[in-house]
């Protein structure tokens, strides 16, 4: 009885989730539900935008007010099991390039971007390697995730190494691990020291952002929220990828860090141009497998930012995001 309750009580969840901001569900032709949110401009250019690792739809949410500017239609899709999509056995990372496809075309979206952010980017190629190129009208990895084959995986650090060896070898040690890590993670947020800390260090961060840059539009929020409402919105986002339990987190990590990714990086045909950008900084995605990324994709065009890391990259999605524009801009003409 009791994991009737508890699948109750998660059903429950879900669907007040489903109900909120910015959160809404789509009905695949396989009959699993598709989590997804839209921000920026409803009316502007649709681009894709495919969560990090572990992460949701609402990585998205800081965006906004860039979406709004640029008149872009963000729309940002959970992967099965996470937020609220419902898990796919057996699933690959070309899998949900088809499902990707199936909602554009299900929304009349004929034509769109597609930008993978870190553990988005090999689906954002896999978009580019199977989805027809009337619809995709342009591609971009920003601090993606890096390929694992072909003795890549070495770069990586130890802790990547073991997490990629307990999702093959012993995903369920895994899953409970995250599952534990993470049930501690949201006791320790709701203390109110945390939270307290939390809010003073969004305040530092915006004093550090705005210093000597009065007078210009926030880059990241569409709307002036208080620290708290900004508090509990990371906490959400840090939550969302944990929804549904780790199993979502532990194959994903199978996944991403198989040297097979399900095609070969020199199948992958798209033209015009494959964008990558990538802080030379990196640990998570060392910079030398992005390079090599990008030397084995055809018609990828890399652009590193000096002696940055993957969390110290923000400040250039929005000049990426207009180049993306920018390319589908020039495709149609």
């Amino acid at each position: 009885m009791r994991g009737v309750a508890t699948a109750s009580a998660l059903a429950r969840q879900l669907q007040a989730r489903a109900g909120s901001t910015h959160d809404a569900t789509f009905r695949l032709p396989d009959g699993r539900m598709l989590g997804y949110a839209e921000y920026g401009s409803s009316r502007g250019i649709p681009v894709f935008v495919l969560h990090g690792f572990p992460s949701s739809r609402l990585e998205v949410d800081p965006l906004d007010a860039i979406g709004t500017r640029m008149n872009m239609r963000l729309i940002a899709l959970d992967r099965p099991g996470f937020g609220l999509s419902s898990p796919h056995k057996g699933r690959t990372i070309i899998d949900f390039a088809y499902d990707l496809e199936a909602f554009a075309h299900a929304m009349g979206i004929p034509r769109f971007a597609v930008a993978g952010f870190s553990g988005g980017g090999p689906y954002a190629l896999a978009c580019a390697h199977v989805l027809p190129r009337k619809n995709i009208a342009a591609v971009g990895l920003f601090a993606s995730g890096p390929p694992w084959g072909e003795d890549m995986g070495k770069l990586m650090t130890r802790p990547r190494r073991v997490m990629r060896w307990m999702a093959v070898h012993s995903p369920w040690s895994l899953q409970a691990l995250l599952g534990g890590v993470m049930s501690m993670l949201r006791w320790v947020s709701s203390t109110g020291f945390i939270k307290r800390k939390t809010e003073e260090w969004l305040e530092e961060m915006d004093k550090a952002r705005n210093k000597g840059d009065e007078g210009r539009p926030d880059r990241y929020q569409k709307a002036k929220r208080s620290a708290s409402e900004r508090r509990e919105a990371l906490f959400r986002i840090m939550d969302e990828p944990f929804a549904q339990g780790a199993r979502a987190t532990t194959e994903e990590a199978r996944l991403l860090s198989d040297p097979d990714w399900g095609f070969a990086l020199e199948d992958v045909k798209y033209e015009p141009v494959v964008r990558i950008w990538h802080g030379t900084k990196d640990t998570n995605a060392p910079i030398e497998a992005i390079r090599y990324l990008a030397d084995k994709v055809p018609n990828a065009v890399l652009t590193e930012f000096e002696g940055e890391t993957h969390y110290t990259v923000g400040p250039y999605i929005e000049d990426a995001l207009e180049e993306l524009v920018h390319d589908m801009q020039v495709e149609r003409k």
